[in-house]
């Protein structure tokens, strides 16, 4: 019905600026394939997520282990999701259980989340004030 149509003599819009990425957004994502195997100290100010096999200490904002992820060693994230399998020790704001994970662990954590069928052996503590 109507159509509104661009006015040749009008100045082109000037293309938009690029944002700058936030920590622990998409952008800031670093995906571990599931054929990489690492032994080490990783550390990343985004989110992490593991898909193959990490032997080492981890520190980022966003920490998540997929279904055939396995990671053993020590955490400092401020949220983790574990789908897969976590043996070590986690210092965490967030810490969720997904059915198919199965954690040895002690977890330092104000808030947690576990699925039914999730299988988990360790403690949890709250953080100290």
């Amino acid at each position: 019905m109507f159509s509104k149509t661009s006015d040749p003599t009008s100045a082109p819009a000037a293309p938009a600026a690029p944002r700058p990425s936030a920590p622990g957004s998409n952008s800031a994502r670093s995906v571990l394939g599931a054929d990489l195997r690492i032994t080490g100290e990783i550390t990343s100010t985004g989110s992490v997520e593991v898909l193959g096999e990490i032997d080492g200490n981890i520190t980022a904002n966003g920490l998540i282990i997929g279904q055939e992820g396995r990671v053993k060693g020590s955490v400092n994230a401020h949220t983790v999701e574990v789908k897969g399998k976590f043996d070590g020790k986690v210092s965490c704001e967030s810490f969720t259980l997904r059915a198919s994970s199965a954690v040895k662990a002690d977890v330092t954590t104000a808030a947690l989340v576990i699925e039914s069928g999730a299988q988990i052996e360790g403690r949890f503590l709250k953080p100290k004030s």
